[in-house]
């Protein structure tokens, strides 16, 4: 094994060059890329609606084809998962990456084309193999087996010709069978539906491998791990296993939860590695070993536009491409995809940190914010807020989420928190001012806001119960990887549900 571990780790180092060279030349990749996905497409039906033919730079492309949301596509996806063909990508389209991304009832179905699954999702997870042997030489992964924490949903069945499934599931579905002996559990265990059963069956099937890397969501992953302790009696995951050096995480900030895989892991030595992959695509990994910071794939077969947070209601604003962006400024993700996603709103907003290379951080999500009262405030503000008031109170926090509270008479408005602890606060009432204080901080429109309470009174917070959030996301049929608790909303639907069953 010591054997195949080190010619993998020479053939991984090998894509590292290339990735340095779309990090010294992103221009002239996106604008190659540009050209080939017009070019693939000119003959679907939705490149001959558009006439793509006669498309020759990004800025006609733009001027021509509107933005794209989940329901502008959603009447060609439905002819597609019936299995017609040829409509917004020209190969084959069998496979359907089923996401809710949030809590809502309303399913999205991604398409999911071979060379979406070939040159961008199995592509970023070499990558993000290849960054890590790069950054760590000596690893030993290979010696063991990956520990794959995926989705809920099993491949189901549409037609002859078309299938669905998370993300994950589809993943899993089409790895090749070398792959399959590298990882853990088998795929009996990791697809299945019940996610309660599924913790119970995934712990007892991997405690004797030999795990030396885990890859998740934070949130199921330590639901796994204190599983897996509570069977095994043992104190830590390195008395499981030994070996363990790589945790390969994504979907929500990682930084509220690094205190607690400190506890479950206790290793100077472990290596976190935070991906950016969605169902329409995989797009940044942690290249950096001390830096949050993504690297933006630019090579996968995705060509991206950036649109200003504060034009996002403007039907007729301006994308920004690769070139024109800004520092520490949120933009929506727009993207067009070798899978037929053609300027297509992801959902996401994030801010460049660095312009060379191109790095992002993701702040949040177009529809997850409050901005009741003109505050704006995003993801990146409250987890920034939520993690101070931890440190300062040696709290642990587990879950939360917030909405607003409309003024009513003569009460002016306020914000309304939901949060689950794993470690209560030492003073709660020093925690909510903190969190206050700290949104004021980092948030100049919140801060004015709260100005002798003119607009905004202090926020009200709720100390949830054990379980919480995993009692109402059960209750929805929701028990997954990738269902997550909305953490903040402009409406009070998510609040108000969880405060009827407290």
């Amino acid at each position: 094994m010591a054997i195949v571990n080190s010619i993998f780790t020479w053939y991984m180092k090998k894509r590292v060059h290339q990735i340095e060279l779309f990090m010294k030349y992103p221009h002239d990749v996106q604008e190659e890329w540009f050209h080939r996905l017009i070019s693939s497409a000119e003959h679907t039906e939705w490149g001959q609606k558009y006439d793509y033919q006669s498309i020759l730079s990004p800025k006609q492309f733009k001027e021509r084809v509107p933005i794209q949301n989940y329901d502008t596509l959603k009447p060609y996806i439905e002819r597609m998962l019936k299995g017609e063909q040829n409509i917004l990508w020209p190969s084959e389209i069998k496979w359907f990456a089923k996401s809710s991304g949030t809590t809502s009832d309303k399913s999205k179905f991604i398409p999911v084309s071979e060379e979406s699954l070939q040159e961008c999702h199995f592509k970023g997870g070499k990558d993000m193999l290849s960054i890590f042997c790069n950054n760590r030489p000596e690893n030993q992964i290979l010696t063991g087996k990956g520990l794959v924490l995926g989705g809920s949903h099993q491949i189901n069945q549409l037609n002859v010709d078309s299938f669905y499934g998370d993300l994950s599931a589809v993943l899993i579905k089409n790895l090749p069978v070398w792959a399959e002996y590298y990882r853990t559990p088998n795929i009996s265990i990791a697809l299945m539906d019940n996610y309660e059963e599924k913790m119970e069956k995934m712990a007892e099937a991997t405690i004797k491998e030999n795990v030396t890397n885990i890859a998740g969501v934070p949130t199921w992953t330590i639901v796994l791990a204190k599983k897996v302790l509570e069977i095994t009696g043992k104190k830590h995951l390195l008395e499981v296993w030994p070996n363990l050096e790589l945790y390969i995480h994504g979907a929500v900030n990682f930084k509220p939860y690094r205190d607690q895989f400190k506890e479950l892991i206790p290793c100077n030595h472990m290596y976190y590695l935070e991906t950016y992959n969605a169902s329409e695509g995989f797009f940044g990994i942690q290249d950096e070993v001390n830096s949050d910071e993504l690297l933006l794939m630019l090579d996968y077969g995705i060509y991206y536009e950036f649109l200003p947070l504060e034009d996002i209601e403007d039907e007729n604003a301006r994308t920004r491409s690769l070139d024109e962006v800004e520092l520490h400024k949120n933009y929506a993700i727009i993207i067009s995809t070798n899978g037929g996603l053609w300027r297509y709103m992801i959902g996401d907003t994030v801010q460049f940190t660095s312009l060379a290379p191109y790095r992002i951080k993701i702040t949040g999500r177009t529809k997850h914010f409050i901005n009741a009262f003109g505050e704006e405030v995003i993801i990146d503000n409250a987890e920034r807020a939520i993690c101070k008031a931890c440190t300062e109170t040696n709290a642990v926090f587990k879950d939360y989420t917030a909405c607003p509270i409309y003024f009513k008479g003569e009460e002016v408005g306020a914000h309304e928190w939901i949060i689950e602890f794993d470690q209560q606060p030492n003073d709660f009432e020093k925690f909510v001012d903190v969190l206050d204080q700290t949104l004021k901080d980092v948030n100049s429109d919140y801060e004015a806001k709260r100005f002798k309470d003119l607009a905004l009174r202090r926020p009200k917070v709720h100390n949830a119960p054990p379980n919480t959030f995993y009692n109402w996301l059960k209750s929805k049929g929701k028990l997954g990887g990738q269902h997550k608790v909305p953490r903040l909303a402009n409406d009070r639907t998510y609040v108000d549900e969880i405060l009827s069953i407290l």
